[in-house]
């Protein structure tokens, strides 16, 4: 068993498929398929469902796949310990963040690659629950998330801005003369807003409730991008995040402030405390401890 026998499972994990796997590996697609039996042969066991094309993984592929992804974790985290004692910081960085928070990753992502060309970036959009489980299983270095509910034994963190609250819209359909909405103001226009298992939307639903509110909305979804598609199309606007760049997108879209309109719970940057402690989590975490100062735990 080698390293690339693990890299090869993973990427077909990701992909879910032979060739494409292959080429993300950079390797002919009998070679990849050849090295997976091979891993099969050593182990005794059939890990892949195999028929005219991938068919998913067996029972005890998706047990192995998840040791892979440990060991792999931990082959990435002792390549970037032992360039930290070169003086150097390199590897892939992976962040998990929760959708929908007033915190802009780039402002971190973009002066850590400026100072260290070598690192690259993985971000994947996830709950808080997500993120705490990755952290906890070292699938993820650093997690943006809430901070409800943290153990603080088991996580260093770094607290971040509330996230407050703007109506997203296109000017081309709505128009407004107020500097600023009221709730009541902002539930007056058609709304889409995020699925309710979401945890920005079930913040804004707490909010509401608290107003006496109970808006219908015209759209939901649970993609962002979805929702930013049907404010363009003029459909409705949306309760977003505010500072993250949404209006940007369009020269049209406008960001218009909701008084008194923040998530009830705060954003935080999570780094897991414990043995195998990563070089590269801890020196990119100190990093935003200087770039945003904040409380931290």
């Amino acid at each position: 068993m080698d390293i690339k026998q693990l890299k090869f499972l993973i990427a077909l994990d990701q992909t879910r498929h032979f060739g494409k796997a292959a080429e993300l590996c950079h390797v002919t697609q009998p070679t990849l398929s050849t090295r997976i039996s091979g891993l099969e042969d050593e182990l005794d066991l059939t890990l892949v469902r195999r028929g005219h094309r991938f068919e998913g993984f067996t029972e005890a592929g998706e047990r192995i796949l998840a040791w892979a992804k440990t060991l792999l974790a931990a082959h990435d985290g002792l390549q970037a310990e032992a360039a930290n004692f070169r003086g150097q910081l390199v590897g892939n960085l992976r962040i998990g963040m929760v959708p929908l928070s007033s915190f802009d990753p780039m402002l971190l992502l973009k002066p850590l690659s400026e100072r260290y060309p070598e690192l690259s970036f993985q971000l994947s959009a996830l709950s808080s629950e997500q993120i705490i489980d990755g952290l906890g299983r070292n699938h993820l270095d650093l997690g943006l998330c809430y901070l409800e509910h943290i153990n603080l034994e088991q996580f260093e963190v770094l607290e971040l801005a509330q996230t407050s609250m703007g109506l997203l819209f296109d000017s081309r359909y709505f128009q407004f003369t107020q500097e600023a909405l009221s709730w009541q103001e902002a539930c007056e226009v058609p709304l889409g807003m995020l699925s309710k298992t979401m945890h920005f939307r079930q913040s804004i639903t707490a909010r509401l409730r608290s107003e006496g509110l109970d808006p219908q909305p015209v759209m939901e979804s649970d993609s962002t991008f979805h929702l930013v598609q049907a404010v363009r199309a003029g459909i409705c606007c949306a309760i977003m995040p505010q500072h993250i760049g949404l209006e940007s997108l369009s020269g049209d879209m406008r960001m218009l402030p909701i008084a008194n309109a923040h998530t009830k719970a705060p954003i935080g940057l999570l780094r897991r405390l414990g043995e195998p402690s990563s070089a590269l989590a801890e020196k990119c975490f100190e990093e935003a401890r200087v770039l945003f100062g904040g409380q931290t735990s």
